[in-house]
């Protein structure tokens, strides 16, 4: 059965969410965001930059703007499952010893547990490369281009215990062009995601529960 979702408590700006984000890259994502909380006054800060690839290059924007990191790379195990549910704890470890109230994913490339999920589902957030239900998983740009589609765009979107199943907060389209490829179609839609998503999180962090 679901769990159902559990909404953090309403920020202010006297009073912001403390936000973890979790990337994997080179957090181009997290600095549209840092970049957005320094020119806005914000009903969410963050607190902790977490990443599951020791070489990220968005780690550094934590000295950058003086924000922790925990860079946080899969345990030894030889049983899959028990690697996935051990890395995992050791976020949520992280995370609740530094009174993280709402986890943004952005460009965090591992697919989280029901385990997890079920403990943070409702204060867990992605954005995805497409308008969803259209296009989930790994490959979304690639799917739309071989789909022959004509729009695709971005969804900010809660996690749930399925792929890029939950429920949808907002989405913004983005005209596919003709010649487009694969790169040139991320390249755009990334930056409308950096422009949509933090101003998402704001209406999302400033609302009742």
């Amino acid at each position: 059965m679901s769990e159902p979702y559990i909404l953090p408590r309403k920020g202010s700006i006297q009073d912001p969410l403390r936000i973890a984000v979790l990337i994997s890259g080179g957090g181009s994502g997290l600095l549209a965001l840092l970049n957005y909380q320094q020119s806005n006054p914000c009903a969410h800060i963050t607190k902790l930059i977490i990443s599951d690839n020791v070489n990220a290059g968005g780690l550094r924007y934590g000295e950058d703007f003086s924000i922790p990191v925990a860079a946080i790379p899969l345990p030894e195990s030889k049983n899959n499952v028990e690697q996935r549910i051990m890395h995992e704890n050791l976020i949520h470890d992280i995370l609740l010893n530094s009174n993280i109230e709402l986890v943004v994913l952005s460009g965090y490339m591992r697919i989280l547990t029901p385990n997890f999920v079920c403990k943070w589902k409702g204060r867990l957030i992605n954005i995805h490369p497409s308008l969803l239900p259209k296009y989930p998983g790994a490959h979304a740009h690639r799917d739309a281009l071989a789909d022959g589609a004509k729009i695709t765009g971005c969804t900010v979107h809660l996690v749930d215990e399925g792929v890029d199943t939950g429920k949808i907060i907002s989405q913004q389209e983005v005209p596919i062009l003709e010649g487009d490829t694969i790169e040139k179609l991320q390249e755009r839609v990334k930056k409308v995601e950096h422009q949509l998503y933090p101003k998402v999180l704001d209406i999302f962090c400033s609302q009742d529960s």
